[in-house]
Parts: structure tokens; C-alpha cells; sequence
């Protein structure tokens, strides 16, 4: 049988399936005479918890990266909530609720109110208040909760779902992959599946209800699909792609140390994206050429309260210090949307994608933006710094921050600090005002960044985190390409260079077309470098080029990837 879903994560893995499902967890409203009793074995199972998360936490920061460790710090943060902690009190000493089902019931009001709002990631929280209410019912009904630390065989792991607590346990020694009801490619789980270099494929609808523990399953995670029950013919056929793959992977790796040139000697930098200094043992591993966006944004996320000037240029000079005078590109802070600070008091917004956040919030709060700029320029004396500034919209704002850091520049040379005067200064294009008038900031900057993440949703105006409008996440569609043809055109013009630092520039069906668009600087997931090289180092410049000039008058999403598909494989041959 044949079960079609989303390529979330490349590879082919064979293995038994394991059906990971959630633990029933039996809720009754009985009331109760002991309330301090009661109270007692609520704290012992938030304190247990939080300890679980904690520990979560630390293995993801250690096995993955400290960027998807974030996650769990908000699972935490909604333990500690001191409004969902007096609400299941009250239940329970007023009420003489039930632990488990005073908190169950405030946990679900709170998910539905979050389910009930307009904006997507609000809607998406409700889903983590699920998960950790879980967690806590458990421990209060003494219940185990499924866990994925006690798969001991290889296996492909099937589920409606893996919550970002279930990810992270994977152990890849045993998980060959995974494959669920509901997700799409930018969801949790699929990004952590990428970071684990493990197959999976999310989005089937129904995957759970038609498999069985223990049936022998094919995953694969490049056309986005798996074969239960397989005949020898496919066992065979399969077996040789996953040879293959390990022979390909082998190849990559003799590319780490080698320049990113094309078969007709054009050369291009693949660098990597990072979320703290502890990624660069990945970035330095997979043979990048530098970080193409630091995320600082985790710094912040990671700590009580605001990180100090001193904390601050300690990580930044950590990381310049690290490549050999490599190009590091750091972007300013950039809160609100998806992240929040628990220490930042922001006001709720009905489209926080949409609202004060990034570049807007640090205009508007001008102390916290010089304690970043001030740390960064400390730094730059150690390495290669190039300062970006995320989410810009208009000229003016550009023109603030940089009168901004023009100002800590000043500031720190009269205190006698030594300060390089090479550091450059960027923006990333993500909104498209940005785009269609980047031949005037071309003139005002040294380089940009376009963030295809952001920059696709705002072009067709549909949230990447939801999967009703899941079908407009189109990386290829011509209006974007045409957008990102402008952007890299008008740097060009004014003799500065373009990068990209969204999800595109890894996508081996994209980057091509990127290469022919005359993209300067590929910017992705450390682990997609080394198979990116080896790409281009298979086809021409100047074939991507006459490639993508036609693509441009393509009508669709699908057209483009299915010229471009054939293409590059008649190519690569």
C-alpha cells in the first residue's frame, strides 16, 4: 500500500513500523476532602515537569542545535504562568476539584482561546499548552506518557503527530524516520527531522489509522511518500537508493574543503545559518563558508532578563573569532511574530507577524537597540562582521538604524575602545516595498539578505504555519522569482552583493534557479552545504541562467518545479 504525504525530510529508510501513540489519559471529576493533599501532588507534578522539560531541553541544545532547544524555554514559561497556576488553585480549594481535572480544564480553556484567535501563531500555542498539559496530567494520574527514549530497534515511527518533545527524544541510532497524520515543511517537527538528518514525511491525513505495529514499511522522504508491505522487487529497488545515497553522502564529503564553483568555473559561497556560538562545530564540520545569518534573537530568549553589552560581545566575538576571518553576518534583534521575551512586555496584537517587532521594536525602544550595536561593535575587531538589520520596510527606518550605530560608533572611539572600520552594513529583504524599490537601498547599503521565509508569505499572503493555506508556500511561483530578479539585479547595478538566508537557498530544486538569477551568497542549514556544492559542481552557470530567464514567464508554481526537476536531472547525468 502506498500512503502519500509531504517530503518533509530527504532519504530512503527501511524499516518495522512503530505506532507512537498518545497515552489515554482517563479524567474523572471526582471531588476531594484532602485540598492541601491535593495542592501538594499539583506541585510535585509541575516541579517533575519542568525537570522533564529541562532535561528535553538540554539534549536538544546538545544533540541538535540551541535554536530548537528554544521551544521547550516557552513550555516551561506556560508551567510558570501565574495566572493558569491561581486558576487551577482556585479550582481545586474552592471547587474541590480533582488535580488532574482542575487542570485540565483550565489548560483547555486556555488552548481554546488561543485556538480562537485570528492569528496563526497564537492558534499554534495552543498546541504547545496541550503538550504540556499532558505531561502534567500524567504525573498526577501516574500514567506514563508515550516515550520515544525507549525505542531500543530500528524503526520508523508513525503518529498522528510529534510535538517538538517528541522530536528531539528521537534517538537516530533507532529512528530511521518518521511519518504523521498532520504537519507540513515548515513545521517543528519536520525542521528538527532535517537538523537529525533522519527521512520523514508529514501530512498524510490518515497514516495511523492504516498501519500496524511491526509491518515492514519504506519511507521515503525525498518524493514524500511511504510503501507499506513492500514486494521483494521494491525491497531491491530501494535498497540500491539507499546505497546510493551513502555513496553520494561519501562524495559530498571530499567537497568540504573545495571552493563552490559550477562545472564552467562560476563560484558562489555557501555559507550556514546558526542560533549561537556552539553551532559553529557544525558550520566548521559541513565545510561552510562562512554564517550567512546569525539568529541573535536566541541570546535573548535564553536568558531571565536583557544580556548585558559584556554577555553580548563575548558570543559575537566567540563566533567571529572562530572562522579564520570568514564572512559572519549577524542580525540584529529580531523579536515578535514567533518569538517573544518572557522579561519584554509587549502588547497583544491581532497579526504580530505584521506587527512591532524586529527593526520596529528597536527603533522604539532605542537604549536596548545601542546595548546590541554597541556589543557588535566591540566585536568586530575579531573577524569579518557584517551588522543586518531585519524586517525593513522603508528607507527612513534604514536610515535611523544606521544613524543609530553611527552614534555607537562615535560613542565607543571617544571612550577609547577599538572599534574595525570595515564592518559592513546590510539588510535583509523580506517585506516586498523592499524588493520593488531595492535599486534605492542598494544605494544606501553593502549588501543584502533575502529572507524567503517571510518574503513569500508577505507576497501571497498566507502564513507558512498554516496548513489551510499551506498550498501558497510557493518557493518557485514567478512572481517571487521575479521579486528576488530585482532584488539581485539592483545590488548588482550598485556593485553590492545579494545572499540569501531562507529555507529557499538549500532547496536543491531552487538553488539553481537562484545560481542562474545571479545569487551571490547561499545561506541554509548547515547539514544541506556539502550536497548543495556537489550540485552546482554537476551543471553550468550559464545553462542555470537561460534556465531561470525562462522560468521567469512561467505561469505557475508547478510549472517551474517540474521544468526545473527534469532539467537538472537531464543535466546531473
Amino acid at each position: 500500500m502506498k500512503i502519500i504525504g509531504i517530503a518533509a525530510s530527504d532519504g530512503i529508510s527501511i524499516a518495522k513500523v512503530y505506532r507512537l501513540e498518545s497515552a489515554v489519559l482517563d479524567i474523572k471529576k471526582d471531588l476531594v476532602e484532602n485540598i492541601e493533599r491535593e495542592l501538594q501532588e499539583l506541585e510535585k507534578a509541575l516541579s517533575n515537569s519542568v525537570i522533564e522539560i529541562q532535561k528535553i531541553r538540554n539534549n536538544t541544545a546538545k544533540n541538535i542545535d540551541e535554536e530548537h532547544a528554544m521551544i521547550f524555554d516557552a513550555h516551561i514559561q506556560i508551567l510558570k504562568d501565574p495566572e493558569m497556576d491561581r486558576q487551577v488553585k482556585d479550582l481545586i480549594q474552592e471547587n474541590k476539584y480533582n488535580a488532574a481535572y482542575a487542570f485540565q480544564t483550565v489548560s483547555e480553556t486556555f488552548s481554546q482561546i488561543f485556538e480562537s484567535m485570528d492569528n496563526d501563531y497564537m492558534k499554534e500555542r495552543a498546541a504547545d499548552v496541550r503538550d504540556v498539559s499532558k505531561r502534567v496530567i500524567s504525573h498526577l494520574l501516574n500514567v506514563p506518557i508515550s516515550d520515544p527514549t525507549l525505542i531500543n530497534e530500528e524503526v520508523i515511527v508513525v503518529a498522528r503527530d510529534l510535538t517538538p518533545s517528541d522530536t528531539a527524544q528521537l534517538n537516530r541510532k533507532f529512528v530511521k524516520g518518521f511519518i504523521t497524520n498532520i504537519g507540513g515543511r515548515t513545521s517543528h517537527s519536520a525542521i528538527m527531522a532535517r537538523s537529525l538528518e533522519i527521512p520523514a514525511v508529514v501530512g498524510t491525513k490518515n497514516v495511523l489509522e492504516l498501519v500496524k505495529n511491526d509491518e515492514l514499511m519504506i519511507l521515503d522522504g525525498i518524493n514524500g511518500f511511504a510503501i507499506t508491505n513492500p514486494s521483494d522487487e521494491q525491497l531491491k529497488n530501494y535498497k540500491n537508493i539507499q546505497l546510493e545515497l551513502l555513496e553520494k553522502k561519501k562524495i559530498w564529503a571530499t567537497l568540504k574543503d573545495s571552493p563552490t564553483l559550477t562545472l564552467d568555473s562560476h563560484q558562489v559561497e555557501l555559507a550556514a545559518n546558526i542560533g549561537s556560538p556552539e553551532d559553529i562545530d557544525s558550520v566548521i564540520k559541513n565545510g561552510a563558508e562562512g554564517v550567512g545569518l546569525y539568529r541573535t534573537e536566541f541570546l535573548y530568549m535564553n536568558n531571565d532578563n536583557f544580556p548585558t553589552e559584556d554577555e553580548q560581545f563575548i558570543a559575537y566575538k566567540m563566533v567571529l573569532e572562530s572562522l579564520d576571518n570568514k564572512r559572519i553576518v549577524i542580525r540584529t534583534l529580531d523579536i515578535g511574530g514567533d518569538k517573544e521575551l518572557s522579561y519584554l512586555k509587549m502588547d497583544p496584537e491581532l497579526n504580530p507577524f505584521l506587527g512591532h517587532r524586529a527593526l520596529r521594536l528597536c527603533l522604539s525602544n532605542v537604549d536596548l537597540f545601542k546595548t546590541q550595536l554597541r556589543a557588535l561593535l566591540r566585536a568586530s575587531i575579531y573577524g569579518n562582521l557584517h551588522i543586518m538589520f531585519p524586517m525593513v520596510a522603508t528607507l527612513d527606518e534604514l536610515r535611523e538604524a544606521k544613524q543609530i550605530l553611527k552614534t555607537c560608533h562615535k560613542e565607543l572611539v571617544n571612550e577609547g575602545r577599538l572599534v574595525s572600520e570595515n564592518y559592513q552594513v546590510g539588510i535583509m529583504v523580506e517585506i516586498p516595498s523592499v524588493a520593488i524599490l531595492a535599486d534605492q537601498f542598494a544605494k544606501e547599503v553593502d549588501f543584502f539578505s533575502i529572507g524567503t521565509n517571510d518574503l513569500i508569505q508577505y507576497t501571497f499572503a498566507a502564513d507558512r504555519m498554516n496548513e489551510k493555506v499551506a498550498y501558497l508556500y510557493q518557493p518557485y511561483n514567478p512572481s517571487l522569482l521575479r521579486l528576488i530578479k530585482m532584488v539581485i539585479d539592483a545590488s548588482h547595478k550598485e556593485g553590492i552583493w545579494t545572499g540569501m538566508c531562507g529555507e529557499m537557498a538549500g532547496d536543491q530544486i531552487a538553488a539553481p534557479i537562484l545560481l542562474g538569477l545571479g545569487l551571490d551568497e547561499f545561506s541554509m542549514s548547515a547539514t544541506s552545504v556539502l550536497q548543495t556544492r556537489y550540485l552546482f559542481s554537476k551543471i553550468k552557470y550559464e545553462d542555470m541562467r537561460k534556465a531561470a530567464e525562462k522560468v521567469l514567464n512561467f505561469n505557475t508554481n508547478e510549472e517551474v518545479r517540474n521544468y526545473m526537476s527534469k532539467l537538472i536531472n537531464e543535466l546531473k547525468k
